[in-house]
């Protein structure tokens, strides 16, 4: 079993999904280093539509995508175009645009838009500004290392992720389980993981502890997805019932 994982924004792959590790004595993890984000070159521009088409492209028939944050609304788009999927997992994508009229929402929203027309910013002002906003903490150095840096500057490239438009009916129509996971630190989130949650027919996973970064709970996360992949990898490998 391929276990696909996408990170966010700032971290990269191997900093997101440092804590699943240990899924590696299960599966075979493959862990994406979004375009942008070391080892990477920088970029100028990051969208989070081109960077779905990517990631379309490098999926395989019968693998278990998992997207956290910005790499959850990727993870979205380009499960939309791979029906061949066996499951799909989003962590807190931060879809906000499915979302709004929710007041939780649009203060979130308004947040960030005073956060950004205030710019622009460097990468210890942005991070400063921006972590305790989406609920992730951390203690920010006044000089940054230079994969943390080169991270940041990712961050500010991309394009704000409330403006994708998510594709519910080609992802209802497709038959891979869907799993939607949220940490109850953020009501704004919790909205939009609820409306995913309706919308997708999927299933829900709430882990307290870690804020926005719920992978870095370890253990409880890891249990959560890998029993749900071995869950939908059973129902990929029982037969179609007889056509009527």
């Amino acid at each position: 079993m391929r276990l696909f994982l996408v990170h966010g924004s700032i971290a990269n792959g191997v900093t997101t999904w440092a804590a699943q590790r240990p899924l590696e004595q299960r599966f075979d993890v493959v862990v994406w280093n979004r375009p942008g984000y070391p080892p990477n070159e920088p970029v100028e521009r990051i969208d989070f539509e081109e960077q779905a088409g990517e990631l379309t492209g490098l999926l395989e028939p019968g693998d278990h995508l998992c997207g956290h944050s910005y790499g959850g609304v990727i993870s979205l788009l380009a499960a939309a175009a791979r029906p061949d999927l066996a499951s799909l997992t989003v962590v807190e994508p931060p879809a906000f645009g499915i979302a709004r009229g929710q007041p939780a929402v649009d203060r979130l929203v308004e947040q960030f838009e005073r956060f950004f027309a205030a710019g622009p910013h460097e990468p210890v002002a942005y991070l400063r500004g921006f972590l305790p906003i989406v609920g992730s903490e951390m203690r920010i150095p006044d000089r940054l290392p230079p994969e943390l840096e080169q991270g940041t500057r990712a961050a500010i490239a991309e394009r704000p992720p409330g403006e994708a438009v998510i594709p519910f009916a080609a992802l209802r129509a497709a038959p891979f389980p869907k799993l939607v996971v949220s940490g109850r630190h953020s009501s704004a989130f919790e909205a939009v993981c609820d409306v995913l949650e309706s919308e997708l027919g999927a299933e829900r996973a709430v882990l307290h502890g870690a804020g926005h970064s719920v992978p870095r709970l370890g253990e409880p996360f890891n249990r959560v997805l890998a029993e749900f992949v071995e869950r939908a990898e059973a129902q990929a490998a029982r037969p179609a019932p007889p056509s009527a």
